[in-house]
């Protein structure tokens, strides 16, 4: 058996479609020509206001404010005004001549306001017009005095309306024109009497500046897009690792209470004598349920399970065990004391558990964030649920004691656990300084052990 390997010719004319490196870079040069400044050059594009939180924008009155962000409108207008004074003093006489300069200098610059593309285009334009009509008589060339002045506030604006490729395109085609414009209607040499030199030299300048700010107001706003885009991830990451670590602490919880039932139901049969073999089947079935779930629940959990994850070797902490907590918080440096009303009951292990944790978290910001003040724990026992206050005061001297950082996760935390209980949650600072956590988390009355008429 042979293999016969089939090579498609290369079709006729192929070859002489592939073009050089350079070639390829002329044509998307040309083609970023015509689309910056050729293609819907004369769309309608109006100069919007400057947006609210600028630097004119900011400060002062509400009537300022509003008058402020009406300024780069109120700046193109200036600079078309003064090109348009310039253009009508320097043209010899005080004819129609000398205004239609002055209109031809100033409308260019206005044009930048709604039409920035094709601004670009008259302003070359109306300048050819007024060199014919002067005819020299200004004395310079390629750009009277007013032409200057539009010209480069042409091309200052639409650079900074438009992209920074289009300033380059701009500046080059200036120079080709001015170079052109000054062989028909200027001296023969660059010398006295051509200003090209230094219109290409004020223009360079404005739009590099222009161009760097341009780019500098880009990196400002995609560094802060992508810092909200961090910092809603963050949210979200530290919003599943609280809840990975409740579901991993009520664990313990839940898989006590399922071994129970197992381990009741399968006791049951035996303490009933001659039990009816429906019992003993029913009892069979809740403890096969019982460690199905059980079994299911241990899976879902090897799921949520970090790999460096540890079970905890004791049980999972109570409201009894505050006492030690307190200690320890004690040893720390925080001065807390303990407040209990109502009647201690036991609460379900869940209720438990969540309350020592919030606790516990309450105290540790305290801890970080008001070194060397007071705090207290309120416990009370109500008929429907626990209520929970940890208050801390201000701290004595927050100008001298810098606070130790947190991750700042901590109320998420506590929140996640109240939300999980159906109860209800509150964290703000006080009118003194300090910070509060209230906290209720409901408990269903226990059901009666029996009844009897």
């Amino acid at each position: 058996m042979t293999d016969t390997t089939h090579t498609q010719p290369t079709p006729p004319g192929r070859a002489a479609r592939q073009r050089s490196p350079e070639f390829r870079f002329a044509a998307d040069a040309l083609g970023g020509l015509r689309q910056d400044l050729f293609q819907d050059a004369f769309a309608y594009r109006p100069l919007p206001p400057t947006e609210p939180g600028g630097r004119l924008t900011r400060r002062g009155s509400e009537r300022l404010r509003e008058y402020g962000s009406w300024a780069p409108h109120a700046v193109v207008v200036v600079l078309a005004s003064t090109a348009a004074f310039l253009a009508l003093v320097s043209t010899a006489g005080a004819g129609p001549v000398a205004l239609l300069c002055a209109l031809l200098a100033g409308a260019p610059v206005l044009l930048t306001l709604v039409r920035p593309a094709g601004a670009f285009w008259v302003s070359l334009a109306a300048n050819t017009v007024v060199l014919v009509l002067s005819g020299g008589s200004s004395g310079e060339s390629p750009f009277p005095p007013g032409g200057f002045l539009a010209h480069l506030a042409v091309l200052t604006v639409v650079a900074a309306r438009t992209r920074p490729r289009t300033a380059a395109w701009m500046w080059l085609l200036t120079a080709a024109y001015g170079v052109l414009a000054d062989g028909l209607f200027g001296p023969s040499d660059f010398g006295y009497g051509s200003d090209l030199g230094p219109l290409l030299f004020f223009a360079g300048v404005s739009l590099l500046t222009v161009v760097v700010r341009q780019t500098l107001k880009q990196a400002r706003r995609e560094v802060s897009v992508h810092q909200t885009v961090t910092a809603h991830e963050r949210s979200r990451r530290t919003l599943l690792e609280e809840r990975t670590t409740i579901a991993r602490e009520l664990h313990d919880v839940v898989a006590h209470h399922m071994s129970v039932v197992a381990i009741q139901a399968e006791a049951a049969p035996y303490r009933v004598e001659n039990p009816p073999p429906e019992l003993e089947k029913a009892f069979a079935t809740i403890r096969e349920n019982a460690v199905a779930a059980l079994t299911e629940l241990r899976r879902v959990l090897g799921v949520v399970r970090a790999q460096d994850y540890e079970a905890p070797d004791a049980p999972q902490p109570t409201l009894a065990d505050l006492d030690a907590l307190l200690a320890n918080v004690r040893e720390a440096g925080l001065d807390v004391t303990r407040t209990v009303t109502g009647a201690v009951r036991e609460l379900p292990q869940g209720v438990e558990l969540s309350a020592y944790r919030i606790v516990q978290e309450a105290l540790s910001n305290t801890l970080r964030h008001a070194p060397g003040a007071q705090a207290r724990v309120e416990i009370g026992y109500v008929l429907g649920g626990l209520g929970l206050r940890v208050v801390n005061t201000a701290p004595p001297a927050p100008g001298l004691v810098k606070p130790s950082p947190g991750a700042g996760h901590g109320i998420t935390g506590m929140r996640e656990r109240v939300s999980m209980l159906g109860g209800e949650m509150t964290a703000a600072p006080t009118a003194e300084g300090g910070y509060e956590v209230a906290v209720f988390l409901p408990v269903p009355a226990a059901a009666p052990a029996g009844g009897g008429a």
